[in-house]
């Protein structure tokens, strides 16, 4: 990602992983954006200063960069990057949960 972002507070940039939509086929079926359900997964680019928290042990609980996760569906603010990525701002309390392959 060549734009630097830094989140403020409990906020999180995510990138949003687009679901393949195929036929049962096999084939590629295209679908206009409108007819698209959002993407309720990511991948985390940054987060702010307030998300990373430590428990009694010193381990870092919450949500990390590189974490795959799973956001409420019509959450956070979506912009475009100069580059035409479009990514995602939303609070920590809109990700729902880290996939763990």
């Amino acid at each position: 990602m060549s734009v630097k972002i830094r989140p403020l507070s409990d906020r999180v940039v995510i990138e949003p992983i687009e679901e393949e939509e195929t036929t049962f086929a096999g084939g590629k079926l295209v679908l206009p954006d409108t007819a698209k359900e959002k993407p309720q997964q990511g991948k985390v680019l940054a987060i702010g200063p307030d998300v990373e928290s430590e428990d009694e042990d010193g381990n870092v609980i919450g949500v990390r960069v590189g974490d795959v996760v799973l956001y409420a569906k019509y959450s956070g603010t979506t912009f475009k990057t100069r580059e035409g990525k479009e990514l995602l701002v939303l609070r920590e309390d809109d990700i729902l949960g880290v996939i763990e392959a």
